[in-house]
């Protein structure tokens, strides 16, 4: 498989009037991926990145884009429960199936957004994070630098995000255990060719740069992800 440049294929997910119980097999299946190959993980790195900027005395505002089934959150909420650290948390997704999912399966707690991000506007003060995972390889490069721009715009100490690693290890390997093991037809045609749609750290930096976004680390995560993280306070 050539990963030499990124697929502009859509993927299944991305198209409209998906049966709602093929979006949940998805939620499902996608929240057991992030589990065992370590994308849940990733993302409290993230979380955990930004603890030691924000007042322990204040709850930490933290929302997600492209939040799908609400899992990110949920796992979210219990590393900060562990860490004695309050939270209010948000998620937003433009698919109303995703939202139901969430709204249904996840804790009341956690307050739903069925949105396109760009047209979401804060009740009161922005979030003190924003991040996403498996969200950016969705978008076109043109996209996602504009996207790039809003997360910083609408964040108060910065954003994060936790994306694929475009290699073709990553590609045959997820393809593999789909096939073997996934009952979504959904999730076996997306979960690789999102590999295909992902990044590498080069393009990374490129993409930071036509942002205009300087205060930044991109590190390498195991299985095959990077995470981004934006300090907005410079």
């Amino acid at each position: 498989m050539n990963c030499k440049h990124r697929s502009a294929e859509k993927e299944l997910l991305d198209g409209d009037n998906i049966p709602f119980e093929d979006i949940k097999t998805n939620m499902e299946e996608l929240n057991t991926i992030n589990k065992w190959l370590g994308g849940h993980f990733i993302t409290c790195k993230g979380v955990a990145w930004f603890l030691n900027k924000a007042p322990k005395e204040q709850p930490l505002a933290i929302a997600e884009t492209g939040c799908g089934g609400g899992d990110n959150l949920v796992v979210i909420q219990t590393f900060m429960g562990r860490l004695g650290r309050a939270t209010t948390l948000t998620g937003i997704d433009l698919k109303q199936e995703c939202i139901a999912f969430a709204q249904q399966n996840r804790p009341d707690n956690i307050v739903w957004i069925c949105s396109d991000y760009r047209a979401v506007t804060w009740p009161a003060v922005k979030p003190d994070i924003v991040f996403s995972s498996l969200f950016c390889h969705h978008f076109t490069n043109e996209q996602l630098v504009a996207q790039l721009k809003w997360l910083q715009a609408n964040s108060k100490l910065g954003f994060f995000i936790n994306d694929l690693q475009r290699h073709w290890l990553a590609y045959s390997s997820i393809k593999i255990i789909t096939r073997l093991w996934s009952r979504s037809y959904l999730v076996k045609n997306d979960a690789p060719l999102s590999v295909l749609r992902g990044f590498t750290k080069k393009e990374w930096i490129a993409l930071m740069e036509q942002a205009g976004i300087t205060n930044y680390t991109i590190k390498w995560q195991w299985a095959f992800r990077y995470l981004i993280c934006v300090d907005n306070e410079q």
